[in-house]
């Protein structure tokens, strides 16, 4: 019987696929991947990493220090410095605020306890990039100050210094327990002819850490010589009291110095069996080819191949910022110090700190779960006990301290994300009994946020970002609850998951503050103010990965997110408003040296529009990262900025964890491969790829069509094939309806309360409210005073003080019941501000200071009126002559947030507006170093006569002490004013 072609055509396929995968090979390495890993990258810029060595996740960073403070200096190293201060052995990847830097050592060949920061004759010395070098694991410098040859390497608690001094003579180790921080407690204790231990008690970040040392030395102590507090060298250390110590070896051979260093947040011994158990026996070379083994077994887990060499560097040097934090916080023995500060122990599972979780949620612990499936439940066990031990899951987390450090309760949705990936190696029930323990407290704006359905602009700070945020975790937390049954929390945190809608203004098409239930105004998407975190409108309003269908409909439509989309990348790159270090690496308004932009590319996927998220990625992937110090365009953070590269390279990436979706790009490299630990491989393969071909023409999954723009966790977990055919023309792939991702939501869908658009919270002879509803089709209800509530139709006037009461309705919908009190000024009082205050601190604007409105000590809930280096010039018209006797006025002193008290207030007062009486002025102290928050009220005596003028002039302190962090950077102070007062 003859075959049928159609037969024959059938078979062909079932063998051979449209893309056969089974003859695909893995990636292969061509040379050891530690020599692709530049470690300087980020070094420069504001990239805020370190070149030094570490154990991958480990608890020592044993590193150069070339900058004692700044912004810059959070690392303790930027490639512009010139000068080393010493090697300390902690130091923080990327991070905005700094901390660590602690047990510096310096080599010397002279007794000076002075660091030289001074500018005086010290121990730091000068070195050149020319002669420094580092690799994972291992770092070299000569300091050319000396001609001392320094190198380092550690293991995972401890490492070992080794120090080649030029001659026999003169060999000098200084020991500086007061580096950088505050110093809390110190100890230097001489054990024997070649050991020292002690501790370290800091405050910085965080408040309260806790480090000890143990030293062993090569050589003997032929000497050493103590700080006595006012520079001068002592043979003792009374009570233990100096905080540095210089040690002078006997080496008449001139041999390497080896010095081994172990650290523990326990106790000495802990310092002790650490440094036992990792290197005491070990020679340097050793330790340096055993920390080397691990960093090439951690970067083999992902295997690249590509020509191009600054691409591969950036890939594998990214992977490895990726790996360097969380930071193993458990002595060799168990032991280890929890969020109590107390001590506990535990061999069940390796405990960490350092989780920069509002950063690292997003990209780099999915990327963990896809490759550190293990380190995951080590993570979330770690989150669990902290929760035990502090009684909440951390935010951000250091050392054993809460931080409090940036917003929303991001532990929630690692465990969330791992969850529903399987990955399962902890309580469950605990997890989910501490995530909602997370999103049920009364700080941060929760309160609020529970009650109303968002944070109002004038209960909390942020309050835009951190209502988005809360919605996403809450999100995660229903999505978790369903897959356990448990239904009533599901509507819980699916409708809360919903309160995104609340803060979306669909006049301008952005998500903005409410303010006493109006938009905060004056509104400009590029103002960089105290609604968003270190953002503005542009940067926050594409934040709704939960739902993404449903922001799409509150716009308008697809076509609608897709014009948002490219206004966003075509807008003007700047910003207006307060200067935010932060906001680097612009495209329009797309940000991409912050997180809040990272996933905003992808977003064309969701509208078939996959082609111009290829566009934007391989933009961002080849113009932001570059092989050089200046190679990120923002802060690292701990491996986010990293872990977008890592995943966005290969050609996908987690807009929505909590989805078990990855959003599909474009790859970078012709091949990768990823181990992965259940010894399943999964190969991504770029076809026809080049510097032109950067679009995708189809996708191949196990060698069938993928006709969709996204993959799912488990088809990478599974292993397999991923093909890519690459083109230099924008393709149709994935521009179909229905190949697009979704992430929408359905169920217990809520109404998102009215707005009142127009009208003045504070009026003099009336104000007309004009109310308004995100919501097509909902019906608004409102109350005047303790009156029956009535349909909304048309706007209504106000004339005196009252309190409008309003909700709406939709079905069997209902929204929360919203107050809002309007405020009656007398109608004969005004204001003339002959200084202009800052839009984002208008308070309301032009009458703030005569609203009768108080204000609180937080002022980002933007009840304050603030001026930026200018003195404040107001004066009030009282309409008529009047008796008076007191005037008063509020001042704010914020110093860490640059608001300072003003250096001198005036009042003058006058019966006709040109000849002014002056009472005797008062001068403050303002730029006395005080941590405080605090509310001055300055008060003005007056012998009763009437007047009709009342002017109150605030003078500036302008440039900031010099113990001020912003000294350095030419900071200026803000005056901070509220209600003038006239009895």
């Amino acid at each position: 019987m003859p075959i049928k072609p159609t037969l024959v055509l059938i078979v062909l396929i079932s063998i051979f696929g449209c893309k056969e995968s089974s003859s695909i090979k893995t990636a292969k390495k061509d040379q050891p991947l530690i020599s692709y890993v530049n470690t300087f990258i980020g070094t420069g810029g504001h990239g805020h990493t370190y070149p030094g060595a570490t154990m991958p996740f480990g608890m020592m960073q044993l590193s150069p220090d070339t900058r004692l403070e700044g912004w810059d200096g959070c690392s303790g190293y930027h490639y512009s410095d010139e000068y080393i201060y010493g090697f300390s052995h902690t130091h923080l990847s990327g991070t905005g605020i700094s901390d660590y830097g602690d047990v510096l050592l310096m080599p010397t060949n002279a007794i000076n306890f002075n660091n030289g920061y001074n500018g005086k004759k010290g121990y730091r010395a000068h070195f050149s990039h020319a002669n420094e070098s580092a690799e994972p694991g291992y770092y070299k410098v000569h300091l050319d100050s000396t001609n001392i040859d320094v190198e380092l390497t550690v293991s995972k608690r401890s490492g070992i210094h080794k120090y080649q001094f030029p001659s026999a003579e003169n060999q000098y180790v200084v020991l500086d327990l007061e580096h950088r921080d505050k110093l809390l407690g110190h100890k230097i204790n001489k054990l024997n002819a070649t050991e020292i231990n002690g501790y370290r008690l800091s405050s910085a970040w965080a408040k309260d850490q806790r480090l000890f040392y143990h030293l062993r030395f090569s050589h003997s102590i032929k000497d050493i010589v103590y700080h006595d507090g006012d520079g001068t060298a002592v043979s003792k250390n009374y009570k233990f009291e100096s905080k540095k110590a210089i040690i002078q070896f006997e080496n008449p051979n001139n041999e390497p110095i080896l010095i081994k260093t172990g650290i523990s947040a326990v106790d000495e011994v802990g310092a002790y069996k650490n440094l036992e158990a990792e290197v005491l026996n070990k020679d340097f070379e050793t330790v340096k080819q055993e920390v080397q083994r691990a960093w090439e077994s951690q970067l083999e887990k992902i295997v690249i191949e590509s020509d191009d060499l600054d691409k591969k560097t950036n890939f594998y040097s990214a992977l490895y910022h990726t790996m360097i934090a969380p930071n193993i916080y458990k002595d060799v023995d168990g032991r280890y110090r929890g969020m109590d500060l107390e001590i506990h122990q535990t061999k069940d599972f390796d405990y960490y700190t350092v989780f920069s979780l509002w950063d690292t949620y997003r990209a780099a612990h999915p990327l963990y779960t896809i490759i550190e499936q293990e380190k995951t439940n080590d993570f979330i066990n770690t989150f669990l006990t902290k929760y035990d031990e502090g009684g909440i899951m951390p935010m951000w987390d250091l050392s054993g301290n809460y931080t409090d450090c940036m917003i929303g309760y991001h532990a929630v949705p690692v465990i969330a994300d791992a969850y529903l990936k399987g990955i399962r190696g902890y309580d469950t029930e605990k997890a989910f009994e501490a995530m909602k323990h997370s999103a049920t407290r009364d700080k941060f704006g929760l309160e609020a946020y529970k009650k109303y359905g968002f944070i109002p602009v004038d209960e909390e700070s942020e309050s835009v970002s951190k209502t988005l945020e809360y919605a996403y975790d809450d999100w995660t937390i229903a999505q978790m609850a369903k897959v356990m049954n448990k239904n009533e929390d599901y509507k819980t945190y699916i409708q809360r998951a919903q309160y995104y809608k609340n803060v979306f203004d669909p006049s301008t098409k952005f998500m903005r503050g409410r303010f006493r239930n109006t938009w905060f105004s004056p509104f400009d998407p590029y103002e960089v103010n105290f609604n968003y975190t270190e953002a503005n409108a542009w940067q926050y309003s594409f934040y709704v990965p939960q739902d993404i269908s449903g922001f799409m409909d509150l716009l308008g439509g697809k076509e609608l997110l897709e014009t948002q989309l490219d206004e966003l990348f075509t807008a003007k790159a700047e910003t207006s408003g307060r200067n935010q270090a932060d906001i680097t690496g612009l495209i329009g308004q797309y940000a991409h040296g912050n997180e809040p932009s990272h996933h905003m590319a992808y977003l064309y996927n969701f509208v078939n529009k996959p082609h111009k998220t290829q566009e934007k990625v391989h933009q961002i992937l080849t113009t932001l990262y570059k092989n050089n110090p200046d190679g990120v365009s923002g802060n690292e953070d701990c491996g986010q900025m990293s872990a977008w590269y890592v995943l966005s390279s290969m050609g996908f990436y987690s807009v929505t964890p909590g989805s078990n979706q990855y959003i599909i790009g474009a790859p970078l490299f012709d091949k990768a491969t990823i181990h992965l630990e259940n010894d399943n491989t999964f190969t991504i393969v770029a076809n026809h790829l080049n510097d032109t071909n950067i679009y995708v023409e189809y996708v191949y999954l196990n060698g069938k069509k993928l006709n969709r723009t996204y993959l799912t966790h488990q088809e990478i977990i599974n292993g397999g094939t991923l093909v890519f055919d690459m083109t230099d023309n924008p393709a149709v792939w994935g521009s179909r309806e229905g190949q697009e991702p979704k992430t929408e939501i359905k169920d217990y869908i809520i109404l998102p309360s009215p707005i009142i658009e127009r009208g003045n919270i504070t009026f003099r002879d009336s104000t007309k409210v004009v109310l308004n509803t995100s919501e097509k089709d909902a019906k608004i209800f409102y109350a005047i005073n303790d009156e029956d509530f009535q349909l909304y139709k048309t706007p209504f006037s106000l004339t005196e003080d009252t309190k409008v009461k309003l909700y709406s309705v939709k079905g069997n919908l209902k929204s929360p019941i919203l107050t809002t009190p309007f405020y009656k000024i007398d109608p004969n009082l005004s204001i003339i501000l002959e200084s202009e205050f800052a839009n984002q601190y208008s308070a309301g604007g032009n009458d703030a200071l005569i609203d009768g409105i108080r204000s609180t000590k937080n002022y980002r809930t933007g009840s304050w009126q603030g001026y930026h280096d200018t003195d404040l010039v107001a004066t009030v018209d009282l309409g008529r002559l009047k008796p008076i006797n007191l005037v008063s006025v509020n001042f704010l002193q914020d110093q860490g947030a640059w608001i300072f008290y003003p250096t001198e207030v005036q009042c003058l007062v006058s019966k006709d507006g040109k000849n002014y009486r002056a009472l005797p002025s008062q001068k403050i102290n303002a730029e006395d170093r005080n941590s405080e928050i605090e509310i001055k009220t300055v008060e003005f005596i007056i012998p009763i006569t009437e007047y009709k003028y009342v002017k109150i002039i605030a003078k500036k302190l302008g440039e900031l002490p010099e113990w001020h962090l912003g000294y350095p950077m030419d900071g200026r102070s803000w005056i901070f004013a509220d209600e003038i007062s006239i009895k």
